[in-house]
């Protein structure tokens, strides 16, 4: 099995890509693709799947924390 990897994309979606199930809240599997991209503005039409409504109308530009230098 493939390390999943989400990819979380400035201004857009979240790139999905591996060996991965989507399932609605009933437990019914959308059809994907082994890479897909995820809607995070809530503008998509095809939602939960990204369509790119997003394109300049949404912002955000998240980070993982950086880890702490250790000084010796």
């Amino acid at each position: 099995m493939s390390k999943v990897q989400i990819k979380v994309n400035d201004n857009g979606s979240l790139r999905i890509s591996g060996d991965v199930e989507l399932i609605d809240a009933e437990g019914n599997p959308f059809e994907t693709k082994p890479a897909f991209s995820l809607c995070r503005c809530g503008l998509s039409a095809k939602a939960p799947f990204c369509d790119g409504s997003h394109k300049g109308k949404f912002e955000s530009v998240v980070r993982a924390p950086k880890p702490e230098s250790s000084e010796e």
